[in-house]
């Protein structure tokens, strides 16, 4: 694929350590999760995590996401998310059709990052009674829909508001990796010691082919997890192939090096855009203030990026783009 290609790091090659330990994995094994590879999993998070862990392999983003938060809801509950978030704009109901009718209960904040007095507020306004929606989870996105990292004492501040008020706090880490390479922190840091019950962890974007893994801490996943998997269509006959991604990925932490070499190219970028940028870059993509004009002319040079609304941009960078191709399109935007 060209290197000028800017618009997603879910259109990125699959690594190739990603793909020996697939090709590596093409033997006689148990199937569907019984297989040694699926199995492992639970030790090698709990590993990166500092403890327990039960980890599922599972091929989407989307899917990982739904049936976390399915297995927290009740069909007649409500998930807390902002209004941008990924589970209620780009993932066709999906989360309320896995939990049964579970409803997405919507909170503005900068940056898509949910505004703490707004979830209190909102918190504060339900009648605990039969008539209305009762909250049972806080859903928020690492790095955000605009590319933000949140730290561990904003998660921690939410999980604060989620344990006081018994509700499950998850994790869409999509780009979980990418935000970790900003902050430089221990995974525990931004996970379960600042409250969080599961994470989606995602290694799609960055480096595999389909693999995201749900990622349970405290004791928190449990009976019901995999009839939901399985109910759902995600029980892979041939899972191996999908637990494989995931350690190659976990491997001497190739998952941190790919997200690190994504955000220094966005870096990059973001020193040629000056005051384009809406937001500031903690992740790997870039929001930009660009007219049609000018992006019409950025593709005409070669360069593909999604629109972002009127008079904007949203630019991504891969864990494979080299300092050349980054450069090269600095240049350009640089030049308008």
């Amino acid at each position: 694929m060209s290197a000028s290609r800017f618009f997603s790091d879910n259109a990125a090659p699959v690594h190739p350590a990603v793909m020996e330990a697939m090709a590596a994995a093409n033997r006689v094994d148990t199937a569907y999760d019984g297989d040694a590879l699926s199995g492992a999993l639970d030790a090698a998070f709990s590993d990166l995590f500092e403890t327990e862990c039960e980890a599922l392999w599972i091929a989407t983003g989307t899917a990982a996401n739904s049936v976390i938060l399915a297995h927290f809801t009740r069909p007649w509950q409500g998930i807390f998310c902002h209004q941008e978030a990924h589970i209620e704009v780009d993932e066709c109901g999906a989360p309320g059709f896995y939990a049964g009718g579970a409803k997405l209960m919507t909170l503005p904040g900068d940056g898509a990052k949910i505004d703490l007095a707004a979830l209190e507020s909102a918190l504060a306004g339900i009648r605990r009674d039969v008539h209305q929606v009762q909250p049972a989870a806080i859903s928020i996105t690492n790095a955000t829909e605009y590319g933000l990292a949140w730290r561990p004492d904003e998660v921690a501040a939410v999980g604060d508001v989620a344990r006081a008020h018994g509700l499950k706090l998850h994790m869409d880490g999509a780009r979980f990796a990418n935000a970790l390479a900003f902050l430089d922190c221990a995974p525990a840091d931004a996970t379960w010691r600042a409250g969080v019950d599961a994470l989606s962890f995602g290694f799609t974007k960055n480096g595999a082919m389909m693999a995201e893994a749900m990622v349970f801490f405290g004791g928190s996943g449990g009976a019901g997890l995999r009839e939901l998997k399985k109910r759902g269509g995600h029980l892979l006959s041939k899972g191996r192939f999908v637990a494989a991604q995931i350690h190659a990925m976990l491997r001497d932490d190739l998952w941190r090096a790919n997200a690190r070499a994504a955000n220094a190219g966005a870096a990059a970028l973001a020193g040629a855009c000056g005051e384009r940028l809406l937001y500031p870059v903690e992740a790997n993509e870039l929001f930009v203030r660009l007219s049609a004009e000018e992006a019409a002319r950025l593709r005409a040079a070669g360069f593909d990026f999604y629109d972002w609304g009127e008079g904007a941009a949203r630019l991504v960078v891969s864990w494979d783009q080299d300092a050349a191709a980054v450069a090269a399109f600095a240049g350009a935007i640089a030049a308008l």
